[in-house]
C-alpha cells in the first residue's frame, strides 16, 4: 500500500494538481497499514528529493543522511529511510538541531561561542541506521511508489485565470 500527498506534490515534481491517494488497499487493510503507508510516503518523498539533488549536483551517491526532528524517534521510519537511500541515517544527540543551529548562530554573532571548532565539539551522533534492504527490493519499492505518484496527478482541473481572483 502506498500513500501520497494531500496538498500537491512539491520538489521534485512541482505538481499542484496532485491529490492524496492511498493505492493498494484490500479488504484486509487496517489502520496500521494506513499509518505505515504514511510513514513510507515520507521516506519515499525524501528519496525522490535526494535523487533530484544528486542529479542536480552531479554527485554519485549519498554517503549518509543527517536527520533530526521528532520523526527520528520512529525507528521503523528511520530504518526504512536508510534502506531506501542505501545510505546510513545519523541523528544527533539533540533532536531539534535546527533550533540549536539558530542558537549557535546567535551565539557566534554575539561572541558567546569562540568559533566553529567549539560548536563542532558539541555535535554528537547518538543514533545510526544502516541500510539492510537489497537493491532489488529497493528498486521494486521505488517503482511501485512512482506508479502510485503517477496516479495522484491531474486529479483536479486547474482553474481558468478568470476564476483565480
Amino acid at each position: 500500500m502506498r500513500a501520497s500527498t494531500f496538498s500537491g506534490l512539491f520538489a521534485p515534481y512541482w505538481r499542484l494538481d496532485a491529490r492524496g491517494v492511498i493505492v493498494g488497499l484490500t479488504r484486509f487493510a487496517n489502520k496500521g497499514h494506513i499509518a505505515r503507508a504514511a510513514l513510507e510516503a515520507a521516506a519515499y518523498q525524501t528519496n525522490d528529493l535526494v535523487e533530484a539533488m544528486l542529479a542536480d549536483t552531479g554527485l554519485a551517491k549519498l554517503d549518509q543522511l543527517r536527520v533530526d526532528g521528532g520523526m527520528t524517534k520512529n525507528e521503523l521510519l528511520m530504518q526504512f529511510q536508510a534502506d531506501l537511500l542505501g545510505a546510513p541515517g545519523v541523528a544527533p544527540a539533540v533532536a531539534e538541531i535546527t533550533a540549536t543551529g539558530a542558537a549557535y548562530a546567535a551565539g557566534l554573532a554575539t561572541g558567546f561561542w569562540s568559533g566553529l571548532d567549539e560548536l563542532r565539539e558539541n555535535y554528537t551522533i547518538t543514533r545510526r541506521w544502516q541500510p539492510e534492504m537489497d537493491a532489488d527490493a529497493r528498486a521494486r519499492g521505488v517503482a511501485d511508489w512512482r506508479r502510485g505518484v503517477d496516479r495522484t496527478m491531474g486529479l483536479v482541473e486547474p482553474k481558468p485565470a478568470s476564476d483565480a481572483a
